[in-house]
Protein backbone atom coordinates (compact mmCIF):
# COMPACT_ATOMS: atom_id res chain seq x y z
CA UNK A 1 0.00 0.00 0.00
CA UNK A 2 2.75 2.46 0.71
CA UNK A 3 4.66 1.93 -2.26
CA UNK A 4 1.60 1.80 -4.15
CA UNK A 5 0.63 5.42 -2.81
CA UNK A 6 4.07 6.87 -3.19
CA UNK A 7 3.35 5.48 -7.10
CA UNK A 8 0.78 7.56 -7.03
CA UNK A 9 1.77 10.78 -5.57
CA UNK A 10 5.09 10.78 -8.10
CA UNK A 11 2.78 10.31 -11.04
CA UNK A 12 0.26 13.03 -9.97
CA UNK A 13 1.73 15.60 -7.49
CA UNK A 14 3.54 17.33 -10.95
CA UNK A 15 -0.08 18.04 -12.19
CA UNK A 16 -1.66 19.04 -9.02
CA UNK A 17 0.65 21.49 -8.02
CA UNK A 18 0.81 23.15 -11.47
CA UNK A 19 -3.09 23.33 -11.30
CA UNK A 20 -3.02 24.88 -7.71
CA UNK A 21 -0.61 27.62 -8.72
CA UNK A 22 -2.30 28.48 -11.97
CA UNK A 23 -5.52 28.56 -9.56
CA UNK A 24 -3.46 31.02 -7.60
CA UNK A 25 -2.14 32.89 -10.39
CA UNK A 26 -6.07 33.57 -12.22
CA UNK A 27 -7.85 34.13 -8.77
CA UNK A 28 -5.33 36.64 -8.04
CA UNK A 29 -5.19 38.36 -11.48
CA UNK A 30 -9.12 38.28 -11.18
CA UNK A 31 -9.55 39.89 -7.66
CA UNK A 32 -6.90 42.52 -8.94
CA UNK A 33 -9.37 44.06 -11.54
CA UNK A 34 -12.80 42.40 -10.63
CA UNK A 35 -14.11 44.39 -7.69
CA UNK A 36 -16.46 42.07 -6.43
CA UNK A 37 -14.46 39.59 -6.70
CA UNK A 38 -11.51 41.67 -4.75
CA UNK A 39 -14.11 42.70 -2.39
CA UNK A 40 -15.14 39.35 -1.51
CA UNK A 41 -11.36 37.92 -0.88
CA UNK A 42 -10.51 41.27 0.79
CA UNK A 43 -7.11 41.52 -0.14
CA UNK A 44 -4.73 44.28 -2.18
CA UNK A 45 -1.81 41.97 -3.02
CA UNK A 46 -3.56 39.95 -5.27
CA UNK A 47 -1.31 41.12 -8.57
CA UNK A 48 1.53 40.25 -6.50
CA UNK A 49 0.79 37.27 -5.28
CA UNK A 50 -0.48 36.29 -8.76
CA UNK A 51 3.10 36.57 -10.45
CA UNK A 52 4.66 34.83 -7.71
CA UNK A 53 2.26 31.89 -8.20
CA UNK A 54 3.06 32.62 -12.07
CA UNK A 55 6.84 32.44 -11.43
CA UNK A 56 6.10 29.11 -8.70
CA UNK A 57 4.59 27.86 -12.12
CA UNK A 58 7.37 28.17 -14.04
CA UNK A 59 9.92 27.07 -12.09
CA UNK A 60 7.95 24.04 -10.56
CA UNK A 61 9.99 21.69 -12.89
CA UNK A 62 13.19 23.72 -12.40
CA UNK A 63 12.55 23.49 -8.44
CA UNK A 64 11.73 19.94 -8.51
CA UNK A 65 14.52 18.93 -10.31
CA UNK A 66 16.84 20.13 -8.12
CA UNK A 67 15.55 18.84 -5.39
CA UNK A 68 15.95 15.26 -6.71
CA UNK A 69 19.50 15.85 -7.91
CA UNK A 70 20.17 17.29 -3.96
CA UNK A 71 18.41 14.21 -2.92
CA UNK A 72 21.35 11.40 -1.38
CA UNK A 73 21.38 8.39 -3.50
CA UNK A 74 19.62 5.53 -2.23
CA UNK A 75 22.34 3.43 -2.31
CA UNK A 76 25.28 4.50 0.47
CA UNK A 77 27.73 2.87 2.90
CA UNK A 78 27.37 2.45 6.18
CA UNK A 79 29.60 0.81 8.94
CA UNK A 80 28.36 -2.32 10.71
CA UNK A 81 28.28 -0.34 13.68
CA UNK A 82 25.12 1.56 12.51
CA UNK A 83 23.21 -1.59 12.14
CA UNK A 84 20.75 -0.82 15.33
CA UNK A 85 19.04 2.16 13.32
CA UNK A 86 18.08 -0.46 11.13
CA UNK A 87 17.12 -3.12 12.88
CA UNK A 88 14.69 -0.75 15.05
CA UNK A 89 13.43 0.78 11.46
CA UNK A 90 12.52 -2.98 10.41
CA UNK A 91 10.48 -4.22 14.10
CA UNK A 92 8.00 -0.76 13.04
CA UNK A 93 6.53 -3.22 10.98
CA UNK A 94 4.35 -5.94 11.76
CA UNK A 95 6.07 -8.78 10.14
CA UNK A 96 9.76 -8.28 10.46
CA UNK A 97 12.24 -10.87 9.04
CA UNK A 98 15.77 -10.53 9.22
CA UNK A 99 18.48 -12.89 7.52
CA UNK A 100 22.45 -12.81 8.37
CA UNK A 101 24.86 -14.81 6.66
CA UNK A 102 28.69 -13.90 7.40
CA UNK A 103 30.68 -15.12 10.53
CA UNK A 104 29.49 -14.87 13.99
CA UNK A 105 27.38 -12.11 13.81
CA UNK A 106 28.17 -10.39 16.87
CA UNK A 107 27.16 -6.96 16.23
CA UNK A 108 23.94 -7.82 14.79
CA UNK A 109 23.18 -9.85 17.74
CA UNK A 110 23.93 -7.22 20.36
CA UNK A 111 21.15 -4.95 18.71
CA UNK A 112 18.64 -7.74 18.26
CA UNK A 113 19.07 -8.75 22.06
CA UNK A 114 17.71 -5.71 22.86
CA UNK A 115 15.33 -5.15 20.51
CA UNK A 116 13.68 -8.52 21.27
CA UNK A 117 13.82 -8.00 25.40
CA UNK A 118 12.23 -4.60 25.01
CA UNK A 119 9.53 -6.43 22.72
CA UNK A 120 8.53 -8.14 26.00
CA UNK A 121 6.91 -4.99 27.97
CA UNK A 122 5.91 -2.82 24.31
CA UNK A 123 5.74 -4.67 20.85
CA UNK A 124 4.18 -1.81 19.01
CA UNK A 125 3.02 -3.07 15.77
CA UNK A 126 5.41 -5.84 15.44
CA UNK A 127 3.19 -9.29 15.75
CA UNK A 128 5.40 -11.71 13.82
CA UNK A 129 9.56 -11.80 13.98
CA UNK A 130 11.63 -14.29 12.00
CA UNK A 131 15.48 -14.27 12.53
CA UNK A 132 18.05 -16.62 10.31
CA UNK A 133 21.89 -16.98 10.54
CA UNK A 134 23.87 -18.54 8.36
CA UNK A 135 27.83 -19.35 10.09
CA UNK A 136 30.56 -20.87 8.98
CA UNK A 137 30.62 -24.36 10.75
CA UNK A 138 33.47 -24.21 12.87
CA UNK A 139 33.49 -27.79 13.11
CA UNK A 140 35.23 -28.17 10.31
CA UNK A 141 38.99 -27.32 9.39
CA UNK A 142 39.03 -24.01 8.16
CA UNK A 143 41.88 -21.19 6.40
CA UNK A 144 39.81 -18.63 7.90
CA UNK A 145 39.80 -18.18 10.88
CA UNK A 146 42.66 -19.82 12.02
CA UNK A 147 46.69 -19.13 13.60
CA UNK A 148 48.89 -17.02 11.82
CA UNK A 149 52.17 -20.15 10.79
CA UNK A 150 55.46 -19.38 9.51
CA UNK A 151 55.63 -17.12 6.71
CA UNK A 152 51.97 -16.32 7.54
CA UNK A 153 50.37 -19.21 6.31
CA UNK A 154 47.23 -20.48 7.77
CA UNK A 155 47.20 -23.03 9.68
CA UNK A 156 44.05 -24.67 11.35
CA UNK A 157 43.75 -24.44 14.85
CA UNK A 158 40.28 -26.68 16.31
CA UNK A 159 40.68 -25.19 19.88
CA UNK A 160 40.06 -21.26 18.24
CA UNK A 161 37.34 -22.53 16.26
CA UNK A 162 35.62 -24.20 18.90
CA UNK A 163 35.87 -20.88 20.99
CA UNK A 164 33.89 -19.23 17.83
CA UNK A 165 31.63 -21.82 18.22
CA UNK A 166 30.51 -21.75 22.12
CA UNK A 167 30.09 -17.84 21.64
CA UNK A 168 27.38 -18.87 18.41
CA UNK A 169 25.89 -21.12 20.40
CA UNK A 170 25.35 -18.81 23.03
CA UNK A 171 23.95 -16.35 20.72
CA UNK A 172 21.58 -18.87 19.57
CA UNK A 173 20.60 -19.90 22.95
CA UNK A 174 19.73 -16.27 24.29
CA UNK A 175 18.08 -15.18 21.50
CA UNK A 176 15.93 -18.44 21.16
CA UNK A 177 15.01 -17.90 24.49
CA UNK A 178 13.92 -14.82 24.34
CA UNK A 179 11.63 -15.86 21.19
CA UNK A 180 9.94 -18.71 23.10
CA UNK A 181 8.74 -16.13 26.15
CA UNK A 182 7.69 -13.61 23.75
CA UNK A 183 5.49 -16.39 21.63
CA UNK A 184 4.53 -17.71 25.35
CA UNK A 185 3.32 -14.45 25.99
CA UNK A 186 0.89 -14.64 22.67
CA UNK A 187 1.08 -11.09 21.52
CA UNK A 188 4.22 -12.13 19.42
CA UNK A 189 5.14 -15.25 17.63
CA UNK A 190 9.03 -15.06 17.42
CA UNK A 191 11.63 -17.68 16.26
CA UNK A 192 15.01 -17.31 15.82
CA UNK A 193 17.33 -20.08 14.46
CA UNK A 194 21.22 -20.98 13.22
CA UNK A 195 22.64 -22.40 10.48
CA UNK A 196 26.24 -23.50 9.17
CA UNK A 197 27.51 -23.55 5.89
CA UNK A 198 30.86 -24.98 4.66
CA UNK A 199 33.65 -22.29 3.82
CA UNK A 200 34.99 -19.12 5.31
CA UNK A 201 33.51 -16.25 5.95
CA UNK A 202 34.22 -13.89 3.10
CA UNK A 203 30.99 -11.96 2.76
CA UNK A 204 28.46 -10.44 4.72
CA UNK A 205 25.05 -9.72 4.70
CA UNK A 206 22.23 -8.59 6.45
CA UNK A 207 19.00 -8.72 4.74
CA UNK A 208 15.49 -6.79 6.67
CA UNK A 209 11.82 -7.69 5.98
CA UNK A 210 12.95 -8.52 2.16
CA UNK A 211 13.21 -4.68 1.49
CA UNK A 212 16.73 -4.18 2.24
CA UNK A 213 20.12 -5.26 1.69
CA UNK A 214 23.49 -4.77 3.19
CA UNK A 215 26.43 -6.13 1.91
CA UNK A 216 29.92 -5.99 2.39
CA UNK A 217 32.98 -8.56 2.22
CA UNK A 218 35.29 -9.36 5.51
CA UNK A 219 39.17 -8.33 5.94
CA UNK A 220 39.85 -12.19 5.48
CA UNK A 221 43.51 -11.01 6.36
CA UNK A 222 42.70 -9.13 9.42
CA UNK A 223 44.77 -10.62 12.53
CA UNK A 224 44.31 -10.24 16.30
CA UNK A 225 46.21 -11.66 19.43
CA UNK A 226 44.07 -12.92 22.71
CA UNK A 227 47.25 -11.85 25.03
CA UNK A 228 50.08 -10.93 24.47
CA UNK A 229 51.54 -14.60 24.88
CA UNK A 230 49.19 -16.41 22.65
CA UNK A 231 50.07 -16.58 18.96
CA UNK A 232 48.06 -14.37 16.47
CA UNK A 233 45.28 -15.63 14.63
CA UNK A 234 43.45 -14.65 11.25
CA UNK A 235 40.20 -13.39 13.01
CA UNK A 236 37.80 -11.11 10.70
CA UNK A 237 36.61 -8.30 12.72
CA UNK A 238 33.06 -7.31 11.55
CA UNK A 239 32.27 -4.51 13.20
CA UNK A 240 34.93 -2.96 10.84
CA UNK A 241 33.45 -3.69 7.86
CA UNK A 242 31.48 -1.58 5.59
CA UNK A 243 28.47 -2.29 3.65
CA UNK A 244 26.68 -1.05 0.78
CA UNK A 245 22.89 -0.29 1.14
CA UNK A 246 20.28 -1.55 -1.16
CA UNK A 247 17.29 -0.63 -0.83
CA UNK A 248 13.77 -0.17 -2.84
CA UNK A 249 13.83 3.14 -3.31
CA UNK A 250 17.48 3.15 -5.32
CA UNK A 251 15.00 2.28 -8.41
CA UNK A 252 15.26 -1.06 -10.73
CA UNK A 253 18.76 -1.75 -10.37
CA UNK A 254 18.80 -1.95 -6.78
CA UNK A 255 15.12 -4.21 -7.06
CA UNK A 256 17.50 -6.28 -8.97
CA UNK A 257 20.03 -7.03 -6.64
CA UNK A 258 17.27 -7.18 -3.15
CA UNK A 259 15.99 -10.10 -4.75
CA UNK A 260 18.59 -11.72 -5.75
CA UNK A 261 20.00 -11.70 -2.48
CA UNK A 262 16.80 -12.72 -1.19
CA UNK A 263 16.66 -15.88 -3.45
CA UNK A 264 20.67 -16.55 -2.60
CA UNK A 265 20.21 -16.14 0.69
CA UNK A 266 16.78 -18.39 0.66
CA UNK A 267 18.63 -21.37 -1.72
CA UNK A 268 21.58 -20.94 1.06
CA UNK A 269 19.40 -21.52 3.85
CA UNK A 270 17.70 -24.55 2.59
CA UNK A 271 21.16 -26.81 1.65
CA UNK A 272 22.33 -25.43 5.27
CA UNK A 273 22.89 -28.11 8.11
CA UNK A 274 21.65 -27.59 11.43
CA UNK A 275 24.93 -27.36 13.68
CA UNK A 276 25.68 -29.90 16.33
CA UNK A 277 24.95 -27.58 19.03
CA UNK A 278 21.45 -27.75 18.10
CA UNK A 279 20.93 -31.24 16.84
CA UNK A 280 22.02 -31.96 20.83
CA UNK A 281 25.24 -33.46 20.32
CA UNK A 282 29.29 -32.04 20.90
CA UNK A 283 31.37 -31.29 17.91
Amino acid sequence: MIERLKRLRARYEPAVTRILLLGFFVTGLVAQFVKPVGDALQGKVFLGGALLSLVGYVLYDSVKDLTVSLRMPPRRQVNSRELGGFVSEAFSARTVEISFLGYTGETLYNELYHRLEGLLDDPGPTRHVTIRFLIPDFGQSMTVPSMVGPGGMPLDDPDFRRRLELRCQEYDRTLSIIAERLTAVGRVAAECEYRVYPGIPRDKVCIFNRELVLYGLYDVAARTMLRSTDPEFYDPKGYRTDLNVWSQEGGDEAKTVITTWNKHFDDLWTLAANPSWRQGTTA
